[in-house]
């Protein structure tokens, strides 16, 4: 039966290459296949209502997608820097974000890839995404304002013709100060049909642009004004919310914009908060038709203070919450900054009611909500889904390093109605799939289920946990907001249960179980440190090692106070015993346990942190490895302790890592002579044990006895130890490789000269004579700056001498290997740089090297390699405070069947209804999805910042906007002579100004002709502005040249401005190109069609017509 093991077959130079080379660099692809929880690094928010999604953007180039039903993604940008802006394309599928170096990106969700991309020249202060379309606003540094339009037909982002220089706005606003502020703030301004928005300028300037007009709506915040000062105070008698009134005018100097919201659902109240710590409350114009026509100042503006002290800090954010659906006028104010500087940091809310008129607005209640950590940002989320809605709310809250904490109104409303003016809500944080902090991850594996007997019984078994433990974390009393994403849903010829595990040990002595069949990560069991009614020493220790046998469904749990407990996954009424064995006893104790995971033997044999679990034969036996040096083997039958050595002699150095061969696994011993001394038919599971110490120190024992074969110090003065592997390989290791490996360390030459420091070891036995035999069996030992390749026979004999040895260039602090076709292939080093080198076996060539950072985002950080685990299949799984990161590293690798088994991030059906219910027609969402009419928006920081929309969905959602299209395709300001001081016109007629988006209108030939007839000499004079054939070229005064070409003194803006004229006119020529195809082919059709009409004619008589 074993022929096949020793068959030789002659194999050509090539294949015998690449059976000797291992794993190659074209085997490798590091990808980070699994994330969950919440980067460290998170500093914005954004939302989708509709979607119920929620995404984090990172300091360091990564977004993280959350929805429901323990849905979560990844989405790294390949440069690490970070994001400014963050804003869904609600409802649509996709994510627009701008990072610091300016380009503007937009992530595809249901690929879950970044569908495009554009580098912007100038420096983005402000950006908005229109509620319902595709359509960009973008601000720069100039105080221009830009249009994007994103086509997802193409998966393009289109820079649209449509544009607003500073020096236009100030001329049509009747400004006679030029505006050299950069734009911080752009909102669309709500109940308007997408015609106007907010333009809001560092200085404090506030312009209403209608863009259908291309004209100026009103002007806030520039001239002079006298506004009502109220100061929110509290009364110390009776903790009432008041507002004290001051009347000046202490606006005549300008005031730096820090951040704003709309204030109200039609639009018609605008906050604004200031550098100073001043927020002022502007009435605006919401009459469609008119512009505003301001009266008294103090009647449009009213300014807050949060605190009556001189020096305040900036408001850093502002947002909006609608009050009572009765009226638009009140709500509550969610306040970042304005506090007096010195002051805890903290997030005011304040009521506010202005039904008797802004002027006399009132504060009828104010809450200041500790944080609990520095703030980075936050984001309101309708109850309902649906932005804009008056219903409850939740608040998410986003403090560093990345907590993130969710309030509903409720909880909010109650804080409110105390007493108290601060308080420390009940904060509900962020519940992650996988905790990692709280409480402490200390040791992981992924384990493999096979099918066998017992899986369909404990994959139902785990299935009934699985629903008792819910899909969607629990909020105490109330349910984790956000619904988004569908999970997937696998054939059931696909899906063959529970094919995969994730066992976590915890700080707490806990241990959590996790089904990892597919991406979407869900909890199954969670095993309490403690067994009820049973006291014994160590109890509630931290984890320190486990292992899993998936033939038996075994599960060993070993903690810091060297107890071991033994838990057998697939319960059982008849047998519900736990055995609890010491140095001296075994207890059997009767207990009441479910069907579920039960503790059937707690071991305590030495007070010393277990480093080691390892099941053989099939389960039967578990070899347990003890800091303290000492290794027992366990019978799991019949619960007993088969053997205990003593410590390590020679040594008090700890024991690091144990590595485990039997007769099983090396196909080299299955065949042994007849004097072995070996009689029993029954040992495949017989071996040895091979322990490392941190010195170096490498003891050999047999695995059925516990008898020491042999005891050596290798290297002793080289390095510190790390791990140590055997494997097999079927040839001679010294004819692999041509080159000539040598230790970089100095210490070198002084070590090789120096004899092998070699412990007494007992007489030889058959076990010892058996391995000392075997040629195929190799040993490599991992130090922090070396890796040592020697025989098995050579570490048996006690020669010292290596095969080959690796100097590493930098410090390793962890190492693993990968396994092709169940055999070894590679080395995996992770050094103390966060770097990864990958070694093929069994030459040790370095086959590829990658970083942490350029995967994952991540530094290495002390204790991490504690944390760390790895699969057979080439999958690291990594910790770093709040997150867990599976990264694999072979391109063949994927256990996990993606993209097939990844949830969708995107719910067509739900977007399809949302838009029935909006009114819109398929043909509608085809061409333009435009829905507009927003809320509440936010600009973070001093220079520019994200800004987050609600609609009013009865006026906005079901009004056709499609007109947007032909306002931001068409070239503003193409005459700049238009808005010059005199009255005379120019008028130039050129490429830009033909529209090609407008209907066709086809008159009759007879028409054609008399209008041609009249209007001939009128087009001659608007070609030629009005001039004859005689006339001379009309002199223009400087005025006019000025106002024409508007970037004297400008010569970038200038050439910028030339060349986008350039681009846009190409652009319209092809469109002029394409339409004249369009009716060329028509003409075609239409002619084809006449003449086979009239061949029909000729064969019919005239009384069939």
């Amino acid at each position: 039966m074993f022929s096949k093991l020793f068959h030789k077959v002659n194999l050509s130079p090539r294949h015998l290459d690449a059976e000797r080379r291992g794993v190659t660099s074209a085997d490798l692809d590091p990808r980070v296949v699994l994330h969950y929880g919440i980067p460290s690094t998170a500093s914005i928010l954004a939302v989708d209502p509709i979607q119920g999604l929620l995404a984090v953007g990172t300091l360091d180039g990564r977004i993280k997608v959350i929805g429901g039903d323990n849905i979560e993604c990844l989405l790294i940008y390949p440069n690490p820097v970070p994001f400014k802006n963050l804003e869904f394309l609600r409802n649509q599928g996709f994510l627009a974000s701008v990072s610091n170096e300016n380009e503007v990106q937009v992530w595809d969700l249901e690929r879950r890839c970044l569908a495009s991309n554009f580098q912007w020249e100038s420096n983005i202060t402000a950006f908005s995404v229109i509620y319902g379309t595709q359509y960009m606003y973008v601000g720069d540094e100039y105080g221009s304002l830009f249009v994007l339009k994103f086509n997802p037909q193409e998966g393009k982002l289109l820079h649209q013709p449509y544009h607003i220089p500073a020096n236009a706005v100030a001329e049509v606003a009747g400004i006679s100060v030029p505006i050299h502020h950069c734009i911080v703030g752009v909102l669309p301004q709500p109940c308007s049909l997408g015609n106007r928005m907010l333009i809001a300028y560092e200085n404090g300037l506030l312009i209403v642009w209608d863009a259908s007009q291309d004209s100026v709506v009103c002007v806030r915040g520039y001239k002079d004004l006298h506004v009502n000062n109220k100061t929110v105070v509290n009364s110390p008698n009776d903790m009432r919310h008041e507002l004290s009134n001051d009347t000046s005018d202490n606006t005549s100097a300008e005031k730096d914009i820090s951040s704003l919201c709309w204030a109200s659902a039609n639009g018609s109240i605008l906050a604004v908060g200031y550098v100073d710590g001043d927020i002022i409350l502007w009435k605006l114009s919401t009459d469609i038709s008119a512009k505003d026509q301001p009266g008294k100042s103090s009647d449009n503006v009213v300014k807050l203070q949060l605190s009556s002290g001189s020096r305040r800090l900036p408001v850093i954010m502002l947002y909006w919450s609608e009050g009572r659906p009765s009226n638009d006028c009140g709500g509550h104010l969610f306040i970042y900054g304005g506090d007096a500087i010195g002051s805890e940091e903290v997030l005011t809310i304040l009521s506010l009611d202005w039904s008797s008129g802004i002027e006399n607005l009132k504060c009828v209640g104010r809450l200041d909500l500790t944080l609990n950590g520095s703030f980075a940002d936050m984001i309101l989320l309708p109850k309902s889904g649906v932005p804009g809605s008056r219903e409850s709310t939740s608040l998410f809250l986003l403090t560093s390093p990345g907590q993130l904490h969710v309030y509903d109104d409720a909880c909010l409303s109650a804080l409110m109605s105390e007493h108290e003016r601060k308080s420390h809500a009940p904060a509900v944080q962020y519940p992650v799939v996988m905790p990692t902090v709280e409480p402490c991850m200390t040791v992981g594996k992924l384990s493999f289920v096979h099918g066998h007997g017992k899986a369909r019984a404990f994959c139902e078994t785990a299935m009934v946990s699985k629903l008792r433990l819910g899909q969607t974390p629990a909020m105490g009393s109330r349910k984790w907001p956000l619904t988004g994403g569908l999970p997937c849903k696998l054939s059931s010829a696909v899906d063959n249960g529970l094919e995969r595990m994730f066992i976590a040990g915890y700080e707490d002595g806990s241990v959590r179980i996790w089904d990892a069949t597919n991406p979407t990560l869900s909890h199954v069991f969670v095993l309490e440190s403690e067994v009820k009614g049973i006291e014994v020493a160590g109890v509630g220790a931290s984890v320190s090692a486990l292992d899993f046998c998936s033939l038996n469904l075994s599960l060993a749990v070993g903690n810091e106070c060297g107890l071991i407990c033994l838990y057998r996954l697939l319960g059982s009424s008849e047998d519900t015993n736990l055995h609890i064995v010491t140095k001296t006893e075994h207890e059997v104790r009767n207990l009441h346990q479910k069907n579920e995971p039960q503790c059937t033997a707690l071991f305590s044999l030495l007070n010393s942190p277990i480093r080691h679990l390892q099941f053989l034969i099939s389960g039967a036996r578990l070899v347990v490895g003890f800091e303290c040096g000492q290794v027992a083997a366990i019978d799991t039958s019949s619960l007993s302790v088969l053997f205990q050595t003593n410590c390590i002699a020679g040594t008090s150095s700890p024991l690091i890592s144990l590595a485990v061969k039997t007769y099983s696994d090396c196909p080299y011993l299955v065949s042994r002579p007849k004097d072995s001394g070996f009689e029993s038919s029954n040992d495949t599971g017989n071996g040895i044990i091979s322990c490392l110490t941190k010195d170096a120190h490498i003891v050999v024992i047999d695995s059925a006895t516990g008898s020491m074969i042999s005891s050596q110090l290798t290297h002793p003065e080289e390095s510190t130890a790390i791990s140590l592997y055997i494997f097999e390989s079927s040839t001679s290791i010294s004819s692999v490789s041509g080159e000539k490996h040598t230790l970089i360390s100095p210490r070198n030459s002084e070590a090789k000269n120096e004899p092998a420091k070699s412990l007494e070891i007992e007489p030889d036995t058959p076990v010892r004579a058996r391995y000392s035999e075997q040629m195929g069996l190799h040993v490599l030992l991992c130090c922090e700056d070396a890796l040592y390749l020697n025989s098995l026979k050579s570490v048996i004999l006690g020669d010292n001498d290596s095969i080959q040895k690796i100097g590493l260039k930098k410090p390793c602090r962890w190492t693993t290997t990968l396994k092709k076709d169940e055999k070894e292939c590679g080395l995996v080093l992770l050094y103390q740089s966060g770097d990864i080198g990958i070694r093929s076996l069994p030459e040790l060539e370095m086959v590829g090297e990658y970083s942490l950072m350029s995967i994952v985002r991540w530094n290495l950080k002390a204790n991490m390699d504690k944390e760390i685990s790895s699969s057979d299949s080439g999958q690291l799984i990594l910790v770093n405070g709040c997150e867990i990161a599976f990264i694999s590293l072979l391109a063949s690798e994927n256990d996990f069947r993606i993209p097939d088994s990844l949830p969708c991030l995107h719910n067509k059906a739900l977007a399809e209804d949302a838009d029935a219910a909006a009114g819109f027609s398929p043909n509608q969402k085809r061409k333009q999805d435009t829905t507009l009419g927003i809320l509440g928006g936010i600009i973070k920081g001093f220079s520019g910042g994200k800004m987050e929309h609600n609609v009013d969905l009865p006026e906005a959602q079901k009004t056709d906007l499609s007109h947007l299209d032909g306002i931001f395709s068409r070239v503003l300001f193409s005459d700049p002579s238009t808005f010059a001081s005199d009255s005379q016109e120019v008028v130039e007629l050129s490429i830009d100004d033909i529209e090609l988006d407008g209907p066709l209108i086809v008159e009759s030939s007879s028409s054609k002709s008399k209008a041609g007839k009249r209007d001939k000499e009128t087009e001659r004079e608007k070609l030629l502005e009005g001039a004859n054939t005689d006339a001379k070229p009309k002199m223009r005064t400087p005025a006019e040249i000025m106002a024409k070409y508007r970037f004297a003194g400008d010569a970038s803006a200038a050439a910028a401005h030339a060349r986008d004229r350039l681009v846009e006119r190409q652009e319209k020529l092809e469109r002029i190109s394409e339409r004249s195809e369009e009716l060329r082919n028509g003409a075609e059709n239409f002619a084809s069609m006449a003449q086979e009409l009239a061949k029909r004619m000729e064969n019919r008589k005239w009384w069939n017509i």
